[in-house]
Parts: structure tokens; sequence; C-alpha cells
């Protein structure tokens, strides 16, 4: 095995390094968080539009309650108004039960109008309450789209890179003997993305660890087609070519 097969496993290497790079950058774009604050924050938005609008909803049926019965009430006023200054009622005991009962509602209707006022007192700061949702809706949504957008531009420049280096591996891949290959395939998958490096010194460059002088040794006078593994980690070792 040549010498350079062994400088393009180490270009493999490198190539999928970046990969699993950029593939994390995709993953965990800045954007990507925005979003799913933005969907929390939306999440919230909404609690608060449903609380308003339940007691707006309630406040909404007393005031229809209340002028149900104010309407109610008046008719009522009206009616026994007309009987009592009709002159179809003569006798004074009905007269002064009518004039009463007239006092009765008159009072009723008093009470009806002010508590109708009150409703609508509340009323006024729920609605702008609603309102200023809708407002923070509006944000959020221009805010969403922004996000939305930085997500597909930024996906698409990393996913362009993402091909030229594909393209690069396979290029430099087939300068590898696949059974050497299919060697550092397995051991990527079980060491972390990493499966050969360099032999720097008397350094492995992938787990960092030195090796003992007497590896050491045993290393440097093995023939430069040999696959050199750490006996630390594993990992396919490349040494200089010399």
């Amino acid at each position: 095995m040549s010498t350079s097969a062994f400088e393009a496993l180490l270009a493999v290497q490198d190539l999928d390094v970046a990969s699993d790079q950029h593939r994390h950058r995709l993953e965990h774009l800045p954007a990507r968080a925005r979003l799913t604050a933005i969907g929390a924050r939306r999440g919230e938005l909404e609690s608060r539009r449903r609380a308003e609008q339940d007691a707006r909803g309630e406040l909404s049926a007393r005031q229809a309650t209340l002028e149900a019965e104010l309407a109610a009430t008046e008719q009522r006023r009206r009616e026994v108004t007309a009987r009592l200054y009709g002159g179809s009622v003569s006798a004074s005991r009905d007269l002064q039960a009518m004039a009463s009962e007239v006092e009765a509602l008159s009072a009723r209707v008093s009470q009806l109008e002010d508590e109708g006022i009150a409703v609508l007192d509340q009323l006024e700061p729920l609605d702008a309450a609603l309102a200023a949702v809708d407002v923070e809706q509006a944000a959020l949504d221009a805010e969403e789209a922004e996000a939305q957008a930085e997500v597909a531009r930024a996906g698409a420049e990393l996913r362009t890179e993402l091909d030229r280096l594909a393209s690069e591996r396979a290029s430099a891949a087939a300068g590898v003997p696949a059974d050497l290959l299919a060697t550092y395939e397995r051991l990527r998958d079980r060491l972390g993305g990493v499966g050969a490096a360099r032999l720097v010194g008397d350094r492995c460059g992938g787990c960092h660890l030195t090796l003992p002088s007497t590896e050491l040794d045993r290393v440097r006078h093995l023939p430069a087609d040999a696959v050199v593994t750490c006996e630390q980690c594993g990992r396919i070792l490349v040494r200089a070519a010399t």
C-alpha cells in the first residue's frame, strides 16, 4: 500500500470532519433557536389571548343579560305608567300600588344602567389588552418570517458546501484501498467521527496521547505500507512519509 493512500485517507478524514461540522451547524442554526423561542412566546401570547377573551366573554354575557333585563324593565315601566295615567284605573289603592311599582321599576332601571356602565368600564381595558396582543402577534409573525428566511438562506449555503465536500471526499476516497477505507469507516463510527490520525512525533493526533517508546520504536521500523493503529485509542496512525 503506497504512502499516498494513507495521505488520501487523511484527506478523507479531514473532509469528514468538515462535513460533520457543517451538519452540526445546519442542525443548530441560531435562527432555529430563535424559531423555538418564538414558538414559546407564541404559546404564551395565545394563553394571554384566551384568558382575555374568556374574561371578555363573561363580561359580554353579563352585559347582554343586563341589557335584556333593562329592556324588559323599561317596557314594564312604560306599561304601568300608561295605565297609571291612562284614566282606566280610578281606585286610589290601585293607583298608589301602580305608582309604587313605577318608582320601584325606575330604581331598578337606574341600577341596571349603573351596572351596565360598570361592565363597559371593565370591558375597556380588556379590549385594550386584546388589541395589544394583536400588535405583539403581528410583530411575532414578522420576526418568525425573518427567522424562517434566515434558516432557508443559511441552510442553502451549508447544503451547497456539504455537496462540495461530498464531491471532494469521493475524489479523495478513490485513492484509498477499499479494505482500508472500510476499516476507517468502522473506526470513525466507533470513535466519535475520527478513524484516522497523523502520528506527530511521538503523539497520536487522534487521542493526543504519547506512544510508549517501545511501541514508537516498533512502529518506526514497520514497512511504509503497513497499517498502524494507536494502541491507546485504536485509530489508524498515518506516519510521515520518509
